[in-house]
């Protein structure tokens, strides 16, 4: 079997924040993964503003040392690389859109979703829509804007349209609260989804990776909620920014999530709903989506994050070495995955 070359391509092309987020997990990917037998690692850095550079590590230095090159610059050295296959780190839209369908033209194939997926996953009420059609239970919910008010009763929870990672998420209990969590709202996304609040319940997140053709569905991941301390996941639940500005994770929690038992009967449940969710928006390689469990048992749709830093430290690999399947040979699944 000949060496792959395999490019992690990191950062943010319009976000702060995001470059941030890219630079804090693929730093796991490139040395979990790393085996010179099989793999020839490469770094494309994308900064803010846009400007590309390859360098020999993620390590601050190593990006200072490199040298910083447009666009057409960045076409050369990835044609000279004669990459195989690339592996997207980077979390913002585009970053999610437009540098995956540059790597289309270029005919490198890459792990993950299409453009075109992610892009429609990134509108939070889109994605609610195509999945809703497919005959998935949804909140109800509508978009709203600046200035503008919802026709749901409250309890509602208020959702930044294109942000991830719960930016700006509000439960909002009366109309008193809601002026307030809109101008939040509003600093990540000129509009904002309005869902009324699901009674807990539970909340679950699914993973599903593709296998030989065939959806094949992880365990469960769930996270801690309750009804009057933690009614839903925020922000501070997921990352923490430290005083010099960069990221960890969030250890507001000493428990953060659990794998659940493959014989709760809510496994069977949410696993038909994630595969109904993994066709309607065309998914492919893997999929990940976030479930609220009602009081009965219900599962309803909440969200799709199709992206995934692919180590030790990401859902789909926790959920995946749950089901006895190694971050070595996921990863190495994703790539021929790709490749096919």
């Amino acid at each position: 079997m000949s060496v792959l070359r395999v490019l992690h391509l990191v950062g943010a092309a319009d976000s702060e924040f995001y470059d941030k987020l890219s630079r804090f997990y693929a730093p796991y990917c490139l040395e979990q993964t790393a085996n010179p037998a099989l793999y020839e690692f490469h770094i494309a850095y994308i900064s803010p503003g846009g400007q590309w550079r390859f360098p020999t590590s993620l390590d601050p230095s190593a990006i200072a040392a490199a040298n910083p090159m447009s666009l057409a610059g960045a076409v050369q050295v990835l044609t000279q690389l004669k990459i195989d296959v690339m592996v997207p780190q980077m979390f913002c839209i585009p970053g999610m859109t437009q540098y995956r369908a540059l790597f289309d033209l270029l005919n490198i194939p890459y792990v993950g979703n299409t453009p075109e997926v992610m892009a429609l996953t990134a509108n939070k009420a889109k994605a609610k829509a195509v999945v809703a059609a497919a005959g998935v239970s949804v909140p109800l919910g509508e978009v709203v804007r600046a200035g503008e008010r919802p026709s749901i009763d409250f309890p509602v929870v208020l959702k930044p349209l294109n942000a991830d990672n719960s930016l700006g998420v509000a439960l909002v209990k009366n109309a008193a609260d809601y002026d307030a969590a809109l101008q939040t709202a509003l600093t990540h996304s000129e509009e904002v989804l309005v869902e009324k609040f699901i009674e807990l319940g539970r909340e679950v997140r699914c993973g599903i990776i593709v296998q030989a053709g065939e959806l094949v569905c992880l365990p469960l991941e769930e996270y801690p909620v309750d009804p009057d301390t933690q009614p839903i996941r925020t922000y501070a639940d997921k990352l923490q920014q430290n005083d010099d500005g960069s990221l960890t994770g969030s250890t507001k929690n000493s428990i953060k999530s659990w794998i659940v038992d493959k014989s709760d009967p809510i496994t069977e449940r949410v696993w038909a709903e994630a595969r109904k969710c993994h066709i309607a928006l065309g998914c492919r390689h893997y999929s990940l989506f976030d479930f609220r469990i009602d009081p009965d048992g219900q599962p309803w749709f909440l969200e799709a994050g199709l992206y995934c830093c692919l180590s030790e430290k990401s859902v789909i690999g926790v959920m995946a070495k749950a089901s006895g399947i190694s971050l070595d040979t996921l990863f190495q699944s994703m790539l021929q995955n790709a490749l096919i």
